[in-house]
């Protein structure tokens, strides 16, 4: 009985001691997340998730609406393929172009009312193309929609990670299953109606309703602005307590030092899988129909079960790195996207080519998504913006690139550096594997 006396009084010591300060309470694995998510905010932060997925759903939606109307509006401006193509790199200069300045106008006025301001911005000149009626105009009008695109795709995923930040939960991937299921349902809408509706009348729908979720879900994100570059979390909660290269960068500044080179690094794993994306959107279809003589239904579909199978990792990319970590997701989905896309590229059928598109989504699927959370909580809204604008030139850089091997080589070999750059993209997350480390899932 005395000891168990001396037992209560040096509990009761240390219950006084540690509400006297509790700077000396013993780490526990459950007290981060408390502090993370206090109780009393948890329904607030699960309307904000819920309100920065739709922003990303409907950036999928409404692009892929604009993508099934491009045949009907080279019509309508009367552009050859040259002309075209040069008009539709307007989307590309205008984003990129934007991306850098969003990171400086997130910091300036937070992540939550510049995504708010771009979601409407970005419904407004969806309206553009269908009134063009030359190549240049459409160019010039593709700039703008370019413009509004990318910042809301930086605005969004600083949104995003500021939101991560608070959950102590690697969710990105969610948020980016949402834009590829936004996509799909864009892009199987509009093969419906349109041969029924103009492309004025069909983006004018597109136009309302990504109106109406910009105001809806924009209350949700303006009511918890908490300042300029601030997160909705407290400040002690944000990832930078927990991210190796927090220490090198001073609040309100740039992406200096160090912390500029792990988000280069970021950016150049988030460029190689980009390269893949962009790659088989364009080429996987009529590699198929051309070197595998798929039916044209076959060959539709090579590109629609790489799309599924990606949306697939995306879902269950969450649980994957909670249960992994981001280092090691990245290794594994580069490795993955490597060897699928080898099959992909190099099979004598068209179905063994399908089965290699489906691999390569999967191992795709969470490796863009990842680096650039990462690469946000590594340097914050600037951070986004720079992996961002070099995972967007992998995108520009894969189509292009991959005609002038297949003038060389043929489309088969040239798709097989979709292959290599997967594997770069899983050897630099390998070497780097300790930037990854964070204190919400394990390296």
């Amino acid at each position: 009985m005395p000891t168990l006396n001396k037992i209560r009084t040096a509990l009761t010591r240390n219950r006084a001691q540690i509400a006297s300060d509790p700077s000396k309470s013993p780490p526990s694995p459950h007290s981060r997340t408390a502090r993370a998510v206090p109780e009393p905010a948890a329904p607030g932060a699960t309307r904000l998730r819920a309100a920065i997925t739709a922003f990303f759903a409907m950036d999928g939606f409404l692009f892929a609406g604009w993508v099934v109307r491009i045949p009907a509006i080279k019509a309508q401006t009367g552009a050859g393929a040259g002309a075209l193509g040069l008009a539709l790199l307007g989307v590309s200069v205008g984003a990129v172009a934007f991306m850098m300045l969003t990171g400086r106008l997130c910091r300036r006025f937070g992540s939550h009312a510049v995504t708010v301001a771009s979601g409407a911005a970005l419904a407004l000149s969806i309206l553009l193309p269908p009134l063009a009626r030359s190549a240049t105009a459409l160019g010039l009008v593709l700039l703008v929609f370019g413009a509004a695109y990318g910042s809301l795709n930086v605005a969004m995923n600083s949104a995003a990670v500021e939101l991560i930040a608070t959950l102590r939960r690697p969710v990105m991937s969610g948020f980016h299953a949402a834009f590829s299921l936004g996509g799909m349902v864009g892009a199987g809408l509009g093969g419906l109606v349109a041969a029924h509706l103009s492309p004025f009348v069909h983006l004018l729908v597109l136009a309302v309703c990504g109106q109406l979720v910009t105001a809806v879900a924009g209350v949700a994100l303006l009511r918890r602005h908490t300042g300029a570059g601030t997160p909705a979390a407290p400040p002690e909660e944000r990832v930078e307590r927990h991210s190796p290269a927090a220490p090198d960068r001073p609040r309100g500044s740039g992406v200096p030092g160090r912390t500029r080179r792990l988000v280069l690094v970021f950016g150049v794993i988030a460029l190689c899988t980009a390269y893949g994306e962009g790659a088989l959107a364009d080429w996987g279809a009529l590699h198929l129909s051309q070197d595998l003589a798929a039916s044209p239904g076959l060959a539709a579909a090579g590109y629609a079960v790489f799309a599924l199978a990606m949306t697939a990792g995306r879902l269950s990319g969450t649980v994957l790195v909670e249960r992994f970590g981001a280092a090691r997701a990245l290794v594994a989905g580069g490795g993955t996207a490597a060897a699928g896309m080898l099959l992909g590229a190099l099979a004598p059928t068209a179905w063994g080519a399908c089965a290699g598109f489906a691999v390569a989504g999967l191992g795709l699927a969470n490796i863009f998504p990842i680096a650039i959370a990462r690469a946000g909580a590594t340097g914050g809204p600037d951070g986004v913006a720079v992996a961002s604008t070099i995972g967007y030139g992998g995108m520009l850089l894969g189509p292009p690139a991959i005609g002038f091997l297949a003038e060389v080589w043929g489309l088969p070999v040239a798709l097989t550096t979709v292959a290599l750059l997967a594997a770069v993209a899983a050897l630099v997350a390998h070497l780097t594997r300790g930037a990854h480390r964070s204190g919400v899932a394990r390296p």
